[in-house]
């Protein structure tokens, strides 16, 4: 693995308190950025600035104008951000289409789909403006196959599909927009719903192509990957993380997976 390094470069990572943005956080700390967490419980995400050396602000994504403020403050206060992660976001259990309240649908697509790009809008104008920066989203495999997730599967799809938008629509301007597309990880909020027999671990991890589910830092490396300068050629891709869940779900129709050859575990 080559070890990047982000020595100097200002990092803000949306949802950065709990989950994926969490080990975002971490990771490109170790890694020396400057990092800001920024999340609607401040009270965490001061917690986790102070435990990694980073800074924090309150933010909730879902309107415009905390989105450009909190850019505006970072900028003033700490510098120009380089690298920009959009993890904030709500889940939704799965439900009939005909259940699902009105209100689950607006507060999934509120935040996650209108949230990621309010934020990836306020500081990404900011980078073309400069001519350089790097912005990940983070969409879902629930964004690339059909789940009864009917508000939250819509709006990571709509996630996917801005950022090959606005890849393009900054590209000449030296900033690079792509997504990672996490399959089922175990953050705690999935290791809870497991935990209190809402989902079956051995279901989650016997339909991927590696028998296993992701963890949080399995997407942080990869988050950290299309920041880097390794990636400098790479823009408007969608990267799922998923242990191949995605490639393993068609070969239910021939049997199933195969298992291991020789001394394979």
């Amino acid at each position: 693995m080559i070890e990047q390094s982000f020595a100097g470069r200002v990092a803000v990572v949306t949802g950065g308190a709990s989950g994926i943005g969490e080990a975002c956080c971490r990771m490109l700390a170790a890694r020396g950025a400057r990092v800001v967490v920024t999340d609607r419980d401040a009270a965490r995400a001061e917690a986790l600035a102070r435990a990694i050396g980073a800074a924090a602000m309150a933010l909730d994504v879902a309107t415009q104008a905390a989105n450009e403020a909190c850019a505006a403050a970072v900028e003033a206060e700490i510098g120009p951000v380089d690298i920009l992660v959009t993890s904030a976001g709500v889940l939704q259990r799965p439900l009939r289409a005909e259940e699902l309240p009105e209100q689950v649908v607006e507060e999934v697509v509120r935040i996650d789909q209108i949230g990621t790009w309010n934020s990836a809008v306020a500081f990404g104008r900011r980078m073309a403006l400069r001519g350089r920066g790097a912005i990940v989203t983070i969409g879902s495999i629930a964004g690339i196959r059909s789940m009864p997730l009917h508000a939250y599967s819509p709006a990571k799809a709509a996630v996917i599909e801005m950022t090959r938008c606005l890849a393009a629509e900054w590209g000449r301007s030296g900033v690079r927009v792509n997504a990672v597309s996490p399959g089922f990880t175990r953050t705690p909020a999935l290791q809870r719903a497991i935990e209190a027999g809402e989902r079956d671990a051995a279901l989650l991890e016997g339909t991927s192509a590696l028998g296993e589910m992701v963890t949080p830092e399995d997407i942080a490396e990869a988050v950290c990957f299309l920041c880097s300068d390794s990636a400098r050629a790479i823009t408007g891709v969608n990267l799922p993380v998923d242990a191949g869940w995605l490639v393993a779900g068609s070969w239910a129709t021939y049997g199933g997976l195969p298992g291991p050859r020789g001394n394979a575990p």
